[in-house]
């Protein structure tokens, strides 16, 4: 057999039906050259499924110890890889014979008494290229395939890392006391709906007895927000030494960050909230860069009220590059805390469209004063997710709380 030809096998019982296949296989010409084995029976046709080697099958409907639409059923059930295309024969034409095959999967339906060198040569084409399409198809495929799965292994790893950056250990106050000393406690939730989220926090030290608490949320979701977040926990470290004013903080962030954003070429911006508690002071200083106002959870007044700036927030980080922000204060008593969140939260809508909204989660806070921080921020998830119709699944943007809490 040449090694070029293509491998064509014939299954018909009628000796003269299949010297004119041979004869007309032979014979396609331009270019089309093709070598053929025969066979007269399923069993045979079966045996050589099994060995498979052949790119397109020329399968009569009549075989004296079985149908064609069962043989072509039976290769069918074979691997895709092993399955050659199949050109059903027939000695008349039947409608339902037809529609069978081509659900069985056949290429094509060809009557015997109407066939020639043009008809076949035209359905042994056709079958052979919608064959090669399905291959190339095929390894597309499976191309893709494995790049998605490189892909996935790659944001799994960039989500551990991402959840690495975050606070692993809230640090204590005034230093070296135990945890459960610390005059300012901490609590957190970061739920993210992709393998890495564009929320990110951190609380940092900022004095023996005052801590900064950053919240931000990057425009956007997967791994361009979580890159900005990465370069942003750099900027936090970066700029410490202003860590102490919410404002001065915030303009700082803001200059470099827009630099960075600039070179991007797209529009990106972070929405930031920042607070400092001062156990000592008893002062609550906050900044807000177009971001949720922080909830001032005052216990000893039985108070939930939002942390707004006089003049109201400044833009989002990224967008203005010389703005300055403006740092404001209140008072924070023994048993105050704040919490910081972002719009996942309370933007999640119920079965008519509907947001939870800010009210509402000022609401669920109020009524929730008396729990411990952790406790509260799990009862806030939980009054969110009731709202929202079931079998809803999780919430459909990134969602972060962070709470400080001054002990009394």
């Amino acid at each position: 057999m040449d090694a070029a030809a293509i491998p064509i096998l014939i299954v018909d019982d009628d000796p003269t039906t299949a010297a004119m296949l041979r004869g007309l296989v032979r014979n396609l010409g331009d270019g089309l050259s093709c070598a053929s084995t025969c066979v007269t029976t399923g069993a045979a046709a079966r045996r050589e499924f099994g060995r498979g080697g052949y790119d397109l099958v020329l399968l009569d409907y009549q075989l004296p110890d079985e149908d064609g639409l069962t043989l072509l059923a039976a290769l069918n059930a074979q691997p895709a890889r092993r399955r050659p295309p199949v050109i059903m024969l027939t000695g008349a034409g039947s409608e339902t014979v037809a529609v069978e095959a081509m659900k069985l999967g056949a290429s094509d339906y060809l009557i015997k008494t109407a066939l020639n060198h043009a008809t076949l040569r035209r359905a042994i084409s056709a079958a052979l290229d919608r064959r090669r399409l399905e291959e190339r198809l095929a390894e597309s495929t499976d191309l893709l395939r494995r790049q998605h799965a490189q892909l996935e292994t790659d944001l799994a790893m960039a989500r551990v890392v991402q959840q690495a950056l975050l606070p692993q250990d809230y640090p204590v106050f005034p230093p070296g006391v135990a945890a459960d000393q610390s005059r300012l406690r901490f609590a957190h939730r970061w739920i993210p709906t992709h393998q890495v989220a564009g929320d990110f926090f951190a609380v940092l030290p900022v004095s023996a007895t005052a801590a900064g608490v950053f919240l931000c949320d990057v425009m956007g979701h997967g791994v361009r927000a979580a890159l900005i977040t990465t370069h942003l926990r750099g900027l936090l470290h970066e700029h410490e030494a202003q860590a102490g004013d919410p404002g001065a903080f915030l303009t700082a962030l803001n200059r470099h960050l827009q630099a960075l954003l600039e070179r991007v070429g797209e529009t990106v911006f972070v929405t930031a909230a920042y607070a400092v508690v001062d156990a000592a002071s008893g002062e609550l200083l906050f900044a807000n860069a177009g971001h949720p106002a922080p909830l001032h959870l005052e216990r000893g007044a039985s108070r939930v009220s939002p942390c707004l700036q006089p003049d109201g927030p400044g833009p989002a980080l990224g967008l203005i590059p010389d703005f300055t922000y403006d740092t404001a204060r209140r008072s924070f008593a023994a048993g105050d805390a704040v919490l910081l969140y972002t719009d996942g939260l309370y933007e999640a809508e119920d079965a008519t469209g509907e947001q939870f909204g800010q009210k509402r989660l000022a609401a669920a806070v109020t009524a929730r004063l008396g729990q411990q921080m952790a406790w509260l921020l799990d009862g806030l998830l939980a009054d969110v997710q009731a709202t929202r119709p079931p079998g809803a699944g999780p919430l459909p943007d990134d969602v972060c709380l962070v709470a400080a809490e001054r002990v009394g």
